[in-house]
């Protein structure tokens, strides 16, 4: 198994990552009945393309002794209803000003950000809108 979840009550879940024990707790959003006091699950969907590309592109920067740290991703997630899901998720890259990487090295980064597993698993209408500001 890879976590559980428990319902806590009032539209919060907590789940628990088996490996680790860490736990992270999500709301139902605002504008769906709940709180929107944690992540709501179509939150972390969104958040987790963004994690997962930024691991990725990490993997391959590490490969090139590029250092990575510091560089920030801004998720913005849209919805679409009837039925109610994710429609889109923008995803901006902003790198440190100090960063200094070649135009081959950035397209190494961005094909490697571009084709991680969670980008691959998401529906295909689902809009992914990625953009990388060096």
């Amino acid at each position: 198994m890879t976590s559980q979840i428990i319902y806590k009550g009032s539209l919060r879940t907590e789940a628990t990552h088996l490996q680790s024990g860490t736990l992270i707790e999500t709301d139902a959003p605002v504008d769906n009945q709940g709180k929107g006091e944690r992540f709501s699950p179509t939150d972390l969907l969104a958040t987790s393309l963004g994690n997962c590309m930024l691991t990725i592109m990490g993997i391959k920067a590490r490969d090139m002794q590029v250092p990575l740290e510091g560089t920030t991703i801004d998720i913005t997630k849209t919805m679409k209803a009837d039925p109610r899901r994710v429609g889109g998720i923008k995803v901006v890259f902003h790198f440190p000003a100090t960063l200094k990487v070649d135009d081959k090295q950035k397209e190494i980064l961005q094909r490697a950000a571009l084709t991680c597993p969670v980008a691959k698993s998401i529906h295909p209408d689902i809009e992914q809108d990625i953009s990388f500001i060096w």
